[in-house]
Formats: C-alpha cells, structure tokens, sequence
C-alpha cells in the first residue's frame, strides 16, 4: 500500500513549526550564554543629536548714535493782524480770501474823501501861517533897523522878536498837520505788513471801519516755519547728565532735526533747534521746545501734525545687541552668553534706550563677551552650541558687535 501525499497546507504548516522552534532555541542559548557569563546584554541607544547652529556676536564698546522722536505741531513763523489805522467805509479788497500775498501789496482801499477834506484844511492853515510869518518877519526887521537909529525903543522890539517867534511856531504846527493829514490819507490804502497767507475771512465791501479796531485779515508767515515739541524733564536731564560725562559737550548747534510726515515721508529740508523754555509745565510735567525749519515752497501749514527727528546725539561706551538676541526671562530680559567650550549660559541685563543697531545693555555684558544673536530658540541653557557668523540677511550692529569670534562691524536699522 502506499501513504498518502501531505497537502500544501499542510507543508506550510509544518515549516513555520520549525522555524518558531529554531528562533526559540536560539534565544533560549542567548540567555544563558549572557547569564553564565555575567554580563548582561546591553540595550541599544540613538545616537546623539548635534549641537544647533547660531549666529554669535562679540561685542566691543563704542560710540553710538541715539536719535530721539517726539510728536510735533507746525506753526507759522508769525501771525501778522492787519488794522485799519485810520476808519471809514471799506470801497475795496484787492486780494482773494486765502491768497498768498507779499509785503507791500495793496490789500484794501478805505474811503479816502474825509481825509483828502482834511488834507486841504491843513494845507490852507499852513499857508495862512506863513503869510502870518512873513508880516512878523518884516515887522521885526523895521522894528530893528529904527532900534539901532535910537527911535525905537526896547520894548517895541522884544514885542516884534515875540510875534514873529510866534508866527514860525505857527509854521512848524501847520506844516505838521499838513504831515499827519497826509499820513491819514496814505492809511486808506492798507498794504501787506509781511508776505504769507491770508486768512480765510474778512470784513465785506461796504462795511465800516474802525480804526485800530476791526480786524481786516491776518497774515501767516510760513517761510520760515517753526515746529513747536515738547520732552520730558526727565529727557532734559539725562541729556544734562549724558554731557557732563563726556569730554566735549554736545551743543545744540550740532543737533540735526529731521521732519517726518504720515507714512515715513520726510521732509526735504533740515532745521535746527531755535529755542527750549526755562519752565516745566505743571500739568504735563513737560519742556515745550521749538525748531526752525525753511519752507520756500509753503508745504509745512500752521496746525499741521508732524514727527521730529533729532539726530547728533551719541552714546560714549555703549555696549549694544542686536533685537533678536534679547529674550524675556523669569527676571526680565535676557541673552544667551557662550562660555568655555561654547556652551550657552543664560544671563540677565538691565537694558538701556532702542538704537539703530539694537539695545544698549547697560549692565550684564563685558567687552569681548560672545553672544547669540541668531537661533536663540534652538538654544538650551547649560547646552553647548556651534557657533558661526551673522546670516547676511540678519541685522548688525554698528561698531558695538561683532559677527562671530572674528569680529568686525556691522550697521543695522531702528523699527
């Protein structure tokens, strides 16, 4: 007889059995090889990861400049009233409401027929007066000539030197009434006082006037045009303080002003400070200040809202990080300090004022310390890190910090 054929089925079957049974007794001999041996087997581990990479910095103490903003308000160079110095009915304007007008030009015409009548009087009196003076002249004169002949006596002449004395102060009081109606016929012509803008409002054809009261129009000068601002006392006195310690003051003809509209447009031309006021404001507790800036082409306007910009100010000494090293920590700001074998520390500061190049640290940091400045979030403290210069497109400091351990400049911008 013949046995019957196994199945596929069941030729599977029978080679996973051997296969379980073999990885089994393979095991089994591990354990006991390992155990009779002592040694147990050691437990696999991944490898370490690679310290991140940063950008470092070395900072060096230097000079750097400290440009300071505040909010300002235009104001016009001065506000010129135009009054009428003499009255009457106003026959004329010559200008048009809001014009730009220049010292000199006619800008309203007032009845003149009143003071043309008094103009006349005044020159008839003067003539009267010298007719007057002529008679007292020739009186004395004969009066003289009979005084030297003995006829005459001493008291005729006195008499005579008396009017004719009388006559010339009689003159000189025509003459001068004759001037001041001449003057008052000149005034019914009112001229520009100064050259600028005119207000928007003023009193209509046909109105009357009165004289040194009515106001006819005002006039703005704008060119120049002051800008008037205002600081904090405590501001005044760290700029006092700031030049006490250095060895040359800086004085207020070195201070630049920059002028700054909406949207970051700066004005084309620079000013200079023109004056500060000795008081503090008790209410604000401010200092109003003021710059004079030219404005030929009238584009600064009274009342205007602008940003001052004063430049020249250095900080001596100064030791400056770049923004995106400075991190918050439990106790305020801090950086990240590489010490031996690049391993980065933490450390808090005491920040000083915002620069172009970053912020001032005024205490925590020493000259030629490395900090980082680029991939702080991949920094752990206690951990060592691979340090490498500033990325090109990063910001850098200038003439505060270094790029890398190598050192060298670097320029940067305030936001």
């Amino acid at each position: 007889m013949f046995a019957p054929v196994a199945s596929e089925d069941d030729v599977a079957k029978r080679i996973l059995l051997i296969a379980i049974v073999g990885l089994a007794l393979v095991a089994g001999l591990y354990v006991f090889v390992f155990r009779s041996s002592g040694n147990p087997p050691a437990p696999q581990t991944a490898s370490a990861a690679p310290p991140p990479q940063v950008g470092v910095v070395t900072v060096q103490p230097a000079e750097v400049p400290y440009p300071v903003e505040y909010a300002g308000r235009v104001a016009g160079f001065r506000d010129v009233e135009v009054r009428p110095r003499v009255g009457g009915l106003l026959l004329e304007r010559r200008f048009e409401e809001g014009a730009r007008v220049k010292e000199g030009d006619v800008l309203f015409r007032i009845d003149p027929a009143t003071y043309e009548v008094a103009l006349n009087r005044a020159q008839a009196q003067l003539q009267q007066a010298q007719a007057t003076l002529r008679q007292a002249e020739e009186n004395f004169n004969r009066t003289e000539e009979l005084f030297r002949r003995r006829v005459s006596t001493d008291v005729q002449l006195d008499e005579t030197r008396a009017q004719r004395d009388q006559a010339r102060a009689s003159v000189s009081l025509a003459e001068a009434e004759v001037e001041g109606a001449k003057l008052n016929l000149g005034y019914t012509t009112v001229t520009a006082p100064a050259t600028g803008v005119t207000a928007l409002l003023s009193p209509p054809v046909g109105a009357l006037i009165q004289a040194q009261q009515t106001l006819l129009t005002t006039i703005s000068q704008l060119d120049p045009a002051y800008v008037n601002f205002s600081f904090t006392d405590e501001e005044g006195r760290a700029f006092r303080a700031l030049n006490e310690r250095r060895e040359r003051p800086i004085s207020e003809k070195e201070l630049k002003v920059e002028l700054l509209f909406a949207q970051e447009t700066s004005y084309p031309h620079p000013g200079q400070i023109d004056t500060a006021a000795q008081r503090v404001d008790p209410q604000t507790g401010t200092i109003q200040a003021r710059a004079i800036f030219p404005n030929p082409d009238g584009a600064l306007l009274p009342g205007q809202f602008v940003r001052v910009r004063i430049t020249g100010i250095t900080l001596p000494d100064s030791i400056v990080v770049p923004q995106q090293a400075v991190s918050q920590g439990p106790q305020g700001p801090m950086i990240y300090v590489l010490g031996e074998n690049d391993i980065a520390q933490a450390r808090p500061i005491r920040l000083g004022p915002e620069v172009p190049g970053g912020w001032v640290v005024r205490e925590g940091l020493r000259e030629g310390e490395r900090v980082v400045a680029d991939g702080v979030i991949r920094v752990r403290p206690g951990q060592p890190v691979r340090p490498g210069p500033m990325p090109a497109q990063a910001p850098e400091t200038t003439g505060s910090a270094a790029p890398g351990s190598q050192g060298g400049a670097a320029s940067g911008s305030r936001p």
